[in-house]
């Protein structure tokens, strides 16, 4: 797609677009300059791309029919098998769909992207197949990863493992879903906001969100770069534990890995809670639509972890309450600069760019009446901040943050994790279609108090599930200082065996 020298009348919409006006010489005169510039661009464009190459074979798979996929958990199945050996041989995994596997479809949540095929594999694919397990498919996830409910993918809600017409949570509500359900050992999710972790709380399983630039994000479709997580979802924290360790550490491409610290997650499993100090967040229970049995659960669950050995007090940080409005300017901006009109990407880092996602997200343009309310809303707020007041808040949020971070660090300094609810709810009932906005805007976002903050504060932190009440499991949230991944695991562990949190 060479790049053409602009015509007279498209020269002067792109001075007027910023706000120059131009004389008909000065036209003549940029068009003119303009030449060695086009012929770079085309110099450019003649060029093979730098991809990393596709290792092991696949086909593009088939979308399940309803018989199969009950839930409505799956996009696309399709069985890549790994290498005959490896810490995961024998295990199977199930990618979210913002992840690119090379050769079978993408859609990320929306009808805009349907028939996107990616040519590249995720750094994080590479290393599961290199390590022997078996790829099973393409989980749903919510459109482009935009809400902690389950009902905003193009293709219908995801349902809740426990209650069909409730919700899975989001937006790694497919994930969640196939390994509650038993239909993969793993799988792998994404999160910007809790999006591992809200559907873990809401499906009953282990989600964790290691520390930000643990894991290669190479190959998946961001959303904004400081934020942008991904990582592991399991029934078990044995597992959760290896397939962290089998995704950590640089690829040599993601910008995000900054001094990463690798652990042997592994190694911290069976080793006890004795004399860890574990700080209950006061204000983690005290959030305006907590739900009196969550937050009982939850502190039955931090006794039980006392009754153990550990050393078990309550704490107050004030500034985690401040955390979703801290979020907000970064969340919506970034992600509307990033992934929205920087076509799934934006620039000024180093990274690896899959052009042909920048090429195919472009006419999202020439589509947004299909995009869900949520990237609707968070597009125009977005658009609308950065033409009345540019992106100072964007920067101002990031100054304060260091703040929030602080606040937790000084904790962290005198305990080992901090502890309270991951979701304040349990799952909640699906709108039904045609539902008022405003409703499908607070059930899709109305979850994420607790777990934002710790994608901004880039805190490693774990779903683990503690109960079960009415019918729906509750789960604690467990948050460790940067790179002690291990720690969360030791507990996690700990409290897993237990007792069967399903009797808890």
């Amino acid at each position: 797609m060479a790049v053409q020298t602009p015509t007279p009348s498209q020269m002067r919409a792109v001075a007027q677009e910023i706000g120059l006006d131009l004389t008909e010489a000065d036209v003549a005169s940029f068009i003119g300059l303009f030449g060695p510039s086009i012929a770079a661009y085309n110099l450019i464009d003649a060029m093979p791309n730098n991809l990393p190459p596709v290792r092991y074979p696949r086909t593009p798979g088939y979308r399940p029919s309803a018989a199969e996929n009950s839930h409505n958990a799956w996009y696309v199945k399709s069985v890549v098998k790994g290498a005959a050996e490896g810490k995961l041989k024998g295990k199977t995994i199930a990618l979210k769909d913002n992840i690119m596997l090379a050769g079978v479809p993408m859609m990320n949540g929306t009808a805009t992207l349907e028939g996107y095929m990616p040519d590249v594999d995720a750094t994080v694919v590479e290393r599961i197949l290199d390590a022997g397990g078996t790829i099973l498919g393409k989980a749903h996830c919510e459109a482009f990863c935009l809400a902690g409910s389950s009902f905003t993918n193009a293709t219908g809600p995801v349902h809740n493992p426990y209650r069909m017409g409730y919700s899975a949570g989001g937006s790694s509500s497919g994930s969640a879903v196939v390994v509650a359900l038993g239909e993969a050992d793993m799988a792998l999710g994404g999160d910007q906001g809790g999006s591992i972790r809200m559907p873990a709380s809401f499906c009953g399983i282990y989600g964790m969100k290691a520390t930000h630039g643990l894991v290669p994000y190479t190959g998946i479709m961001p959303i904004e770069v400081t934020i942008d997580h991904v990582g592991p979802m399991t029934a078990n924290v044995a597992d959760n534990a290896l397939l962290l360790e089998v995704l950590a550490g640089p690829d040599g491409y993601d910008s995000r890995q900054l001094g990463v610290q690798v652990q042997a997650y592994t190694e911290f499993l069976g080793k006890g809670a004795a004399g860890v100090r574990i700080a209950v967040v006061t204000e983690g229970f005290q959030l305006p639509n907590a739900e009196a049995d969550v937050n009982v659960k939850v502190r039955a669950a931090a006794a039980r972890l006392a009754s153990m050995g550990a050393i078990v007090e309550e704490v107050s940080i004030p500034w985690h309450s401040l955390g979703g409005a801290l979020w907000t300017p970064i969340g919506v901006e970034g992600l509307t600069q990033t992934m929205m009109q920087g076509d799934g990407y934006g620039v000024s880092r180093q990274d690896l760019y899959v052009t042909s996602l920048m090429d195919f997200h472009r006419g999202w343009r020439q589509r947004a009446g299909e995009m869900s309310e949520t990237t609707k809303l968070f597009t125009l707020l977005g658009t609308y901040i950065r033409k009345h007041h540019g992106s100072r808040y964007f920067g101002k949020a990031h100054n304060i943050v260091r703040l929030m971070r602080a606040a937790y660090d000084q904790v962290l300094g005198q305990y080992d994790l901090l502890l309270m609810p991951t979701t304040p709810i349990k799952a909640s009932e699906i709108p039904p279609a045609g539902s008022p906005r405003e409703l499908v805007i607070e059930r899709s976002l109305n979850m994420l108090a607790n777990t934002a903050p710790f994608d901004i504060t880039h805190h490693p932190a774990m779903a683990v599930p503690c109960g079960m009440s009415d019918g729906l499991p509750v789960s604690m949230m467990l948050i460790g200082k940067h790179w002690d991944e291990g720690m969360i695991y030791r507990l996690a562990h700990t409290f897993e065996q237990s007792g069967d949190w399903k009797q808890m």
